[in-house]
């Protein structure tokens, strides 16, 4: 085999970061914003919805939502990513990235403003709606991933392609803190506006009749962002890659890249007829034996670390309410006002984004294409797995209130290592190693691969968490296994990842084509 690549696709791998690579990264980036926005607020919102839909007259404790209703709202927009990931993943594949872009994005922006208005007063309509819109605000947060990720591999250069695809995911962290400071400022402006007793003193009055309107600006500010970029999505050409060898037009390609990149750039029709001359690296499908046999292990590797990662991931939820309680971060619910739970709340989540989250992000946008991607998703998960058994072995010493600070930090460095590590190189992997005809699919498969993953981590773990003695388990739900070997199994789960990460091939300063045999020409073909 001999390799040849089209020079408008080798300018592109060798072209030195230029203003477009930014623009690109905040037009991709800017979607993410909104989705880690969108998914990551209601989790500040649930307590408040508890307190105004499901109050019960003389109860000890504030109202909140049933665990049914609880897993409804907080996990629908999970399986709404699930199905937009296959779907637009399979769209973006079939008509381009860039029609399939906008719509994406429209999607987000309708159902992130719909999600807060809602038909009816009682509480079995607003959550029916609230969850209705949801699902399709995730499927339009779906279809984000696969595009933005194909997007920017395709868009920038073999030397720095691994931190631009990273700097797109690493905007979530943005997202969570956004979603976060504005939960803070809203809820301390409705707190001074409107004042109110705890709930302990006067539980009526301490639901103000205002909080209903909070909860809504809360998730429909989510829209603004994603608002802001649509004319620049809808300005940005196809990608060259995608014109070239899927669309096969070596003109358009061209002259698009010509106007990006600032260079005459010729049209090679030529050879863009000659790599797609009935030769194998360009002729089989999808889930053909020739796919399976160059690429079946590498999409077993991407979805089952992206899988694996997922579970882990998404289960902190469970234990992040404990943490913020255990060291006082937010006091018992009756004795503050439904206000001033959302604000605590917010305050407590923002605060672990910006010192664990947040960091781990950029160290991998830093170091990706230096140390590689195989490097940082393997000490990732070695680094997850050591700390959660960290956690899990002595838990119990963890629990006693003089150690409470010592687990936070042990908490915030799984966590740390999990940006710095598979959290962010599961998304890098599979946007540079299939070929571009499939690169959106397979990018979509193991996305969505990664979601059922989350589903389990924080539905799964829900159960699996609740105290052995059915009487010491929260309201609802039945005897589970305990926090501790739910902290065991996790610990497991990490490792696992681990071992699988072994089936991802390095892409560190190789080209797509490379990576993806797409560049092989019969040897023949080139001697005559």
């Amino acid at each position: 085999m001999a390799k040849e690549q089209l020079e408008v696709l080798h300018a592109l791998d060798v072209a030195k970061t230029q203003w477009y690579h930014f623009t690109a990264i905040i037009i991709s980036g800017m979607g993410f914003f909104t989705d880690a926005y969108d998914l990551f607020c209601i989790s500040l919102v649930t307590k408040l919805l508890g307190r105004i839909y499901y109050h019960v007259d003389g109860a000890a404790k504030p109202g909140s939502l049933p665990p049914n209703v609880s897993a409804a709202v907080n996990g629908v927009a999970l399986i709404g990513t699930l199905a937009g990931q296959l779907f637009f993943g399979w769209l973006g594949d079939k008509l381009g990235r860039k029609r399939v872009y906008g719509l994406t994005l429209m999607l987000m922006v309708l159902c992130s403003v719909c999600s807060g208005l809602s038909f009816g007063h009682d509480a079995k309509a607003v959550i029916s709606t609230l969850c209705f819109f949801r699902f399709w605000l995730g499927f339009g947060i779906g279809g984000d991933y696969p595009l933005s990720a194909t997007i920017m591999s395709e868009y920038a250069s073999k030397k720095t392609r691994g931190a631009f695809i990273a700097a797109v995911f690493a905007m979530q962290g943005f997202g969570i803190l956004g979603g976060g400071i504005f939960a803070i400022i809203m809820s301390t402006v409705f707190d001074a506006k409107f004042s109110a007793p705890a709930y302990q003193v006067d539980p009526i009055a301490s639901t103000i009749p205002q909080a209903d309107y909070l909860w809504r600006i809360i998730l429909m500010v989510g829209a603004l962002p994603a608002a802001l970029t649509y004319y620049w999505r809808m300005k940005m050409p196809e990608t060259a890659r995608y014109t070239a060898l899927v669309a096969k037009n070596a003109k358009q390609a061209a002259s698009d890249m010509s106007k990006v990149l600032q260079v005459d750039l010729e049209a090679e029709t030529q050879k863009i007829e000659k790599l797609d001359d009935g030769k194998p690296a360009n002729s089989f499908g999808l889930f053909s034996s020739e796919f399976l046999r160059r690429h079946g292990l590498h999409l077993l590797g991407t979805a089952s670390t992206w899988f694996l990662l997922d579970i882990a991931f998404y289960s902190q939820n469970l234990f992040q309410k404990d943490i913020f309680s255990a060291i006082g971060w937010i006091p018992p619910a009756k004795t503050m006002n439904a206000v001033q739970e959302v604000y605590r709340i917010a305050r407590a989540q923002t605060l672990i984004a910006l010192c664990s989250t947040v960091p781990g992000y950029w160290f991998t946008v830093a170091f990706i294409d230096k140390i590689g991607r195989f490097t940082i998703q393997l000490m990732g998960f070695f680094f997850m797995t050591v700390f959660m058994f960290a956690i899990a072995i002595p838990y119990k010493h963890w629990t006693h209130s003089e150690n409470r600070i010592g687990f936070v930090v042990m908490y915030s460095f799984t966590f740390f290592f999990a940006n710095f590590g598979p959290n962010a190189t599961t998304f890098v992997v599979p946007a540079e190693i299939f070929p571009a005809r499939f690169r959106s699919t397979c990018h979509g498969i193991s996305a969505a691969s990664g979601k059922l993953g989350a589903i389990i981590g924080a539905f799964g773990f829900l159960y699996l968490a609740q105290n052995q003695d059915k009487a010491k388990a929260d309201a609802g739900y039945p005897a589970g296994i305990g926090v501790r070997n739910s902290l065991l199994v996790l610990g497991v789960v990490n490792f696992l990842g681990l071992l699988f990460t072994f089936l991802v091939p390095e892409s560190k300063g190789k080209s797509l084509e490379e990576m993806s045999g797409e560049n092989e020409i019969e040897e023949e073909e080139q001697e005559q």
